[in-house]
Order: structure tokens, then C-alpha cells, then sequence
């Protein structure tokens, strides 16, 4: 998982990807977590050099790795290492040193479901107002937060507890995604600290208004091909949620059954995938919107057959961009390989 950010003021000793270091490092960084470890990569202004910072929990799995936009500075990942099994890192000089939770991501104690944290797969950065929230999800798919930073972490009750749960996230059917169903893309509405979306592979997009103790299914519109039902009240399989910093009204999803976008109060997600090319078609994993452009979004289609081979189309990879929040084609961004292997 790749996050891009701009504002990188201080950092770790940086090497050169190349013969010399960038002329400045005024460009922007990528934040790179990766199976086998952590990179930072930062360019020049004219983006021409990069440097890096080496690689950080070399050999481990790290499943995201992200910034606190309300400081510019503090880093938190989350890992699953060899030995103590999945924990969250924090870094206060931007991933020049480390420290480990003291009380990582767990469930309660004598929890009903027998519930053990697997892994933990996503961080997103609390309310600007809750200045050392965060809030984490893992497999399987429970919801975790922290207010200091990501020292001590506690479950979330409204959510882990919900009578509907093991309904809702499929349990103990936990077999459905090679690494085990997750809990990801959590959304604060960032004009109410109370407002959250979250997403489970599988079981669909749901919607808290009261900060995280009751939740209700956000997902009319939305296909699952998978069901006898293929429009069910949850279920769903969503691979990625977005809301659009600028219109937090908006949301985009590229789901396992197609790309959608719904505009509240609507409770009914429209297929903007409908409007991909038919020989491409609308499945994929990733979405990513315009930081300033509501109706600009871009994805990166999958092969959708029955055997899902995780590649691109045809074997030819590529982005495809909208200019009109899916209301048209979009458009073939150029600069990938021209078929899978080239170079």
C-alpha cells in the first residue's frame, strides 16, 4: 500500500536512488509499505531524482504506513514480524526510530466469539479535533482506537460487540480473501467526529453517526454477484472506500463487483463502472480521487473472470482516469508497460 504526501519537513539520513543525491528534496515522498518491509522515497521539485531512506523492519510484513497530517511528522505502521506477530509501530522523526505499541490491537478478554487478532491491516488518523486518535482495522474484521498516538490501543465495543456482527462479517466463514475477511478503508467525516464509514472484505460498507456505538449497512446499489440475491442488504465485498477530502459528501468504492459512487444523504450507490470498457470491465482493488477535484478519480482494473488471476486484462496494465465522476468513459492513462513484462 503506497501513500503519497507532500509536506515532509525533517526525516531520516537520505541515500540517493541513483549516482548523486537530488539537487533538494522539495519534491514529494512516498510512503511505501511493502511485504518484506518499509521504504520513504522522496524527488526533487522537478521530480527527476529520488533519495531514500533505506529500508525499515526489513523481511517484515508491513500492511500500511501512514502520516499524521494534523502534526506533519508522526508515522504509524502496522506490521505483522516473525516473532511478535501483528503490533503497530510509531515514529516520531519520520521513521528514524521505532517504537512498539505497549498495548497493540487486541480483542477483550473472554471475548463471546473467541476472537484473536490475525492481523492488523489498516490505520486512518482520527478527527482533526482528537488531536492522538487513530483508528485501526484488522482480521478478523474487528475496529480498534487509540488516543495517544498508538501506545495503547482498546476495541471498539459499538462495533466488535454489535448483536449483528457474526452476521454481518460472516463468522466464523472467515475463508473468503487469501489473508483472512478485513476490516478497512475507516472513514472520518471531517466535519463531525462522530460521523464513520468502514469497509469488510467481506461483508459490505457501514455507516456509525454516533462515534462507533451503533452501525447500520450503507450498501443499496451494490452488486454481489456471489449471492443467489445479488443485491443483499450486506454481504457486499468492497476493496477500497474513499471519501473526497473536499466533499465529504461524496464517496467512491471499487468493490469486487464493480466501481460505485454515491453522494449523501442518497443511500443508493450508483455503477460507475458500468461506464468502463466492456472488454476491461469495472472489477479491481485500488481507487484513488483527486485531492482537490471531486469528480476526478482513478482505478486500475483487474482481470474479473471466474478464476481471478489477480492480473491485469489481456495482461496489459493500466490506470483508468475520470474527468466526471463516472459519468462518461474514462480515459487510458499512458506510461505503463504494453503488456505485463514489458519493459
Amino acid at each position: 500500500m503506497v501513500d503519497t504526501i507532500s509536506t515532509l519537513t525533517e526525516g531520516p539520513r537520505w541515500k540517493p536512488l541513483g549516482a548523486a543525491m537530488p539537487r533538494d528534496l522539495d519534491g514529494p515522498t512516498l510512503l511505501v509499505g511493502t511485504r518484506k518491509g518499509a521504504w520513504l522515497l522522496r524527488s526533487d521539485a522537478e521530480r527527476s531524482a529520488w533519495a531514500t531512506s533505506g529500508s525499515m523492519f526489513l523481511g517484515h510484513i508491513l500492511q500500511h504506513l501512514v502520516l499524521d497530517p494534523r502534526d506533519g511528522r508522526t508515522l504509524l505502521t502496522v506490521a505483522k514480524t516473525g516473532h511478535l506477530g501483528p503490533t503497530v509501530f510509531r515514529s516520531t522523526d519520520l521513521g528514524y526510530t521505532w517504537t512498539e505499541a505497549s498495548r497493540p490491537p487486541a480483542f477483550r478478554a473472554g471475548d463471546a466469539h473467541g476472537r484473536s487478532v490475525r492481523t492488523v491491516f489498516w490505520l486512518t488518523p482520527g478527527h482533526a479535533d482528537e488531536p492522538g486518535s487513530w483508528y485501526a482495522g484488522g482480521s478478523p474484521q474487528g475496529l480498534f482506537r487509540t488516543d495517544d498516538d498508538g501506545d495503547t490501543w482498546a476495541p471498539v465495543d459499538g462495533w466488535n460487540d454489535h448483536p449483528m456482527w457474526g452476521t454481518w462479517a460472516e463468522w466464523p466463514d472467515q475463508e473468503g480473501t487469501p489473508d483472512g475477511s478485513m476490516l478497512h478503508s475507516v472513514i472520518v467525516d471531517p466535519r463531525d467526529a462522530r460521523h464513520l464509514y468502514i469497509g469488510l472484505s467481506g461483508g459490505g460498507v457501514f455507516e456509525s453517526t454516533d462515534g462507533g456505538t451503533d452501525w447500520a449497512p450503507l450498501n443499496a446499489g451494490c452488486a454481489a454477484d456471489f449471492f443467489p440475491d445479488p443485491f443483499p442488504e450486506f454481504g457486499h465485498d468492497p476493496h477500497t472506500v474513499r471519501m473526497h477530502p473536499a466533499m465529504p459528501d461524496r464517496l467512491y468504492q471499487q468493490n469486487h463487483c464493480g466501481i460505485y459512487r454515491i453522494d449523501r444523504p442518497s443511500d443508493t450507490w450508483e455503477r460507475i463502472g458500468d461506464n468502463m470498457p466492456r472488454e476491461v470491465g469495472d472489477i479491481g482493488f485500488p481507487i484513488e480521487l483527486h485531492p482537490r477535484d471531486p469528480d476526478t478519480a482513478w482505478v486500475f482494473p483487474m482481470d474479473g473472470t471466474d478464476v481471478w488471476p489477480r492480473t491485469s486484462p489481456d495482461g496489459r496494465p493500466a490506470a483508468y482516469v475520470t474527468h466526471d465522476a463516472g459519468a462518461r468513459g474514462p480515459a487510458r492513462r499512458r506510461g505503463c508497460p504494453s503488456a505485463a513484462g514489458s519493459p
